[in-house]
């Protein structure tokens, strides 16, 4: 339930949540979260998207102090003077993944894998070659092997036969999260990180840094890679309209969807209250 007064931290996810469908950010919604920021409360970066991709998020949230990265496997101090400060940078060992890539094929059948093997500015993902992947600019056909060759900062998995919910559901049954942390972004891929790995753990050491309690968080999502946060965030946790069920059903509160700036107009009106 939301708390009264102001939040003395806010993270939102990026894309479905703050980005809208066209891949933009309205003027408005960086106006707000200036003021947010004027106000004296750090704003969070929290996504899916891999290190590679820092450039393209810090346009998307210049207002942000830190970034999550990688679904929490990254995490950057933006605030330094000196520059970004990396804080965590946690990896999927290749011999983890091709061990569960084994056992998962075995249970559901082939798997479309892709992986995001490089944190260099807008280094492709490699793999699998499948149309639904949305972003084939960054994306570079190579086999199983060289995907396997190092760790990896993620793994993105699908089949033909399965939805993505239910793709998952069958991995959380085969994969313990000792082992790997899974969820899905939307993207209709499973995606795979290191154990412990997960936007909540990304938020605590951005939380710890700051000396902020959970309880004093509030966070925006749209997908089940939110879920996390959204369990750990004690000051309200906000859905857009446009979110997945699961994420909706965890909300304390629904705003409007990314393409009406609901990010924005839910802290518009928290601000001038």
């Amino acid at each position: 339930m939301t708390r009264p007064g102001l939040p003395k931290l806010i993270a939102t996810d990026l894309d479905g949540t703050l980005v809208r469908s066209d891949e933009t950010v309205s003027a408005y919604t960086h106006g707000v979260l200036d003021r947010v920021r004027a106000a004296g409360i750090p704003v969070v970066g929290a996504t899916g998207r891999g290190p590679r991709l820092k450039e393209l998020t810090r346009n998307d949230i210049r207002a942000a102090d830190y970034l999550v990265m990688a679904g929490g496997g990254c995490v950057v101090d933006q605030s330094d003077p000196a520059g970004p400060v990396v804080l965590r940078d946690e990896r999927l060992s290749a011999k983890v993944l091709a061990a569960l890539l084994t056992d998962l094929e075995a249970a559901v059948g082939p798997l479309t894998v892709m992986v995001e093997g490089s944190d260099e500015h807008d280094a492709p993902l490699w793999g699998d070659y499948h149309p639904a992947w949305p972003y084939q600019d960054r994306f570079e056909a190579r086999s199983r092997a060289e995907c396997l060759a190092h760790d990896v900062v993620k793994a993105f998995v699908r089949t033909a036969d399965h939805h993505v919910d239910e793709l998952l559901e069958t991995a959380r049954q085969l994969v313990g999260p000792e082992v790997a942390s899974l969820t899905q972004a939307g993207l209709g891929f499973v995606e795979i990180c290191a154990p412990g790995v997960d936007k909540a753990s990304g938020l605590t050491v951005v939380a710890e840094r700051l000396g902020v309690d959970p309880a004093d968080v509030l966070v925006f999502g749209d997908m089940p890679n939110d879920l996390p946060m959204f369990a750990w965030a004690g000051w309200s946790r906000v859905a857009v309209s446009n979110a997945h069920p699961l994420v909706r059903a965890a909300a304390d509160e629904v705003t409007l969807r990314n393409d009406d700036d609901g990010v924005a107009v839910y802290l518009d009106r928290l601000l001038s209250r």
